[in-house]
């Protein structure tokens, strides 16, 4: 059996938090008590990957109401919205951190006194926790569905339990084949700046006893002409009504190098992941982050003193790039302004 390491635990007065920051070197769990601490945990990286976050902050605007002191119906609410619209800063690109903060403020409308609201807002949270693992197994096995006998696959950046409540969506996969008993081979990219791929997804595949090489970003081509890729599986970001994606920055990259290889390019995501009011990849806001990022490793300064930098945390796959998209509800193919539409209407592919 598999054990998972739970990147984020409600402990019903503070949230109990794995500090990604740390891995692989030290395995580190730190308390968030305020909504302060909740939006650095995910502007500083502390907690990554989409889902992840959208739990993280539905915990924070729970913990904030909790803490509030606020009786008053009315008031509360309107601070609430306040206070989601404050933690939704923290990252905008991923959607589903808004999408787990408009669930609570939906939820908060139906209740009729603000002692109800907060204890809404805390059962809301924990049940977004509770449906992330079920959707995340459900992906997994449908992404294994896609892979041959004993594969061989390469990812990018991580996508796995720790970015998730369990499972993780692309790494999902990974996580059904061991279950299953394939002899699965995973390459992991290492994801510069940030470098998730070999902190977190090498860590994280080894603790699982899944075979995993670690590459840097740009030996992916001669991988994928050299060593028989079966298929490329990455999660998402944000996922437009037209199905361009936007992921980890170098995603699009491996996306060309897949279609140049003929080798078949998925995305793994959960249907919180689509933002069906998003039209198209040139909508998407792209978050750029700091130039210690790339310009410093492990503390250490690599380039020189005022030297220009541009750091986009993410990059967007145009659809036509994209085999399919991977979710809870099926695989979907070819004409994804139609079929992601669909997915929200009951439609199961």
């Amino acid at each position: 059996m598999t054990n998972f390491i739970k990147p984020v635990i409600w402990e019903g007065d503070a949230i109990r938090l794995l500090n990604q920051q740390k891995l692989p070197r030290e395995v580190e769990y730190i308390f968030l008590k305020t909504i302060e601490d909740v939006w650095n945990s995910i502007t500083e990286l502390k907690v990554r990957g989409a889902p992840a976050i959208g739990i993280t902050a539905a915990f924070g605007l729970a913990l904030w109401a909790k803490n509030s002191g606020l009786n008053e119906l009315e008031i509360l609410k309107s601070e609430l919205a306040v206070k989601a619209v404050y933690l939704n800063s923290s990252r905008p690109t991923a959607v589903n951190l808004s999408w787990a903060l408009q669930r609570l403020l939906k939820a908060a409308e139906e209740e009729a006194s603000a002692a109800k609201v907060i204890e809404r807002l805390e059962t809301e949270a924990i049940l977004i926790q509770q449906q992330d693992e079920e959707t995340c197994k459900r992906i997994g096995e449908y992404g294994f569905s896609l892979l041959p006998d004993d594969a061989t696959v390469l990812t990018h950046c991580n996508t796995g339990a720790i970015a998730t409540s369990k499972y993780g969506t692309a790494l999902g996969a990974f996580y059904i084949a061991k279950e299953q008993g394939s002899d699965i081979h995973v390459y992991a990219t290492e994801t510069r700046p940030v470098l998730q791929g070999a902190r977190l997804t090498a860590w994280e595949l080894q603790q699982a006893d899944i075979a995993v090489t670690l590459i840097t970003d740009n030996m992916a081509a001669h991988v994928l002409k050299t060593k028989n890729i079966d298929a490329i599986l990455v999660g998402a970001d944000r996922i437009t009504a037209n199905g361009d994606t936007a992921n980890k920055i170098g995603t699009y990259g491996l996306a060309i190098l897949a279609k140049a290889h003929g080798i078949p390019f998925y995305v793994a995501a959960p249907l919180s992941t689509i933002d069906l009011e998003t039209a198209t990849g040139d909508d998407i806001v792209i978050e750029e982050r700091h130039a210690e990022e790339i310009t410093h490793i492990g503390g250490k300064r690599i380039a020189p003193e005022d030297i220009n930098v541009f750091n986009p945390a993410f990059d967007v796959t145009p659809h036509g790039l994209i085999s399919g998209i991977v979710t809870e509800k099926g695989i979907v193919t070819g004409d994804y302004q139609t079929k992601l539409k669909a997915l929200f209407e009951g439609v199961t592919v």
